[in-house]
């Protein structure tokens, strides 16, 4: 039986910019061997499928599949899975605008996705990440870090900021870098790579510098995960979910909200732009929300 699939930018409000993603409906009849291999076959940094909710109470639930495995949460794919939803379900309104909220079956919970429609603009959701426990440490010297990510120890790190490791739902490092010319020379130095990152069963490596390329922007940001099939992603909203707890670990943030803007995805010709926001209460981080744009480009019938 033919499926349909949606190929979707996310965390853009352009066509061809932002994270692309695969999205397949109605899904229910494919084992996990076979979601496996559709995803493989897209060959992007995550394909979703859309599958009927276990609870009457939910919109739908999804699994997401990179290349070469599943993740029980990932954020473009639960933003851009919410927004196409959405989409395919609203009822046309005269003033062209809607509103939906997109509640999603997850294999790490529930997820609540608000999601914004308008007439000839991309769409905007937004959605509390998922609390989950969550570990902050810190990863090795300088010396170590530079050389598994292609630079050298001055280049890493930036006023109070080091190098941590984030475990919870999805393992992610976090890198400060220096500047901009530095993010420019990152690459992956497999052998050291696999010695620094890859022992500690880290998922992907953000790495981040205050110097931006967009005035609006607070942070400038790349994500590597070859282990994940992934060599680099151009918007990826749990490692910027994670990203709030380095950044009240080190900021030190004052209770109240918080937003930061982070640009990421530039220096592979697909700029992407992820809303941050963050509630501090008593020094301790409460909520976290991710939000962004995505804009459907493709649509056709898996045929296989």
């Amino acid at each position: 039986m033919a499926l349909n699939y949606y190929i979707l930018d996310v965390f853009t409000e352009r066509p061809f910019g932002g994270n692309p993603l695969a999205v397949v409906t109605e899904a229910d009849s494919l084992s996990s061997a076979d979601m496996q291999t559709i995803a493989r076959e897209f060959n992007l940094s995550e394909t979703v499928f859309v599958l009927t909710p276990t609870s009457a109470g939910h919109t739908a639930r999804i699994r997401i599949f990179t290349p070469s495995r599943e993740l029980a949460f990932a954020g473009h794919p639960t933003l851009g899975a919410a927004v196409l939803l959405a989409e395919l379900r609203s009822q046309p309104q005269l003033n062209g605008e809607s509103d939906a909220i997109i509640a999603l079956e997850e294999e790490i919970g529930s997820v609540r996705v608000g999601v914004r429609l308008r007439t000839q603009a991309a769409a905007f959701g937004e959605f509390d990440a998922p609390k989950a426990t969550a570990t902050l440490e810190r990863l090795p010297e300088p010396e170590e870090v530079s050389a598994a990510v292609g630079l050298i120890p001055i280049e890493v790190g930036f006023e109070n900021h080091k190098p941590t490791l984030l475990r919870g739902a999805n393992n992610f490092a976090f890198v400060p870098v220096a500047n901009l010319e530095a993010m420019a020379k990152v690459k992956v130095a497999p052998q050291r790579w696999a010695e620094v990152f890859s022992s500690r069963d880290v998922h992907g490596v953000f790495l981040y510098t205050r110097q931006c390329v967009r005035v609006q922007s607070a942070f400038h940001a790349r994500m590597f995960a070859p282990d994940l099939g992934v060599p680099e992603d151009p918007a990826t909203g749990s490692a910027a979910a994670g990203f709030a707890h380095v950044i009240n670990e080190f900021d030190e943030l004052p209770d109240g909200t918080h937003k930061r803007a982070i640009e990421q995805g530039i220096e592979m010709g697909r700029p992407s732009a992820i809303a941050l926001t963050m509630t501090i209460g008593r020094g301790k981080l409460e909520t976290v929300r991710i939000g962004g744009h995505a804009i459907r480009v493709a649509e056709g019938k898996l045929l296989a």
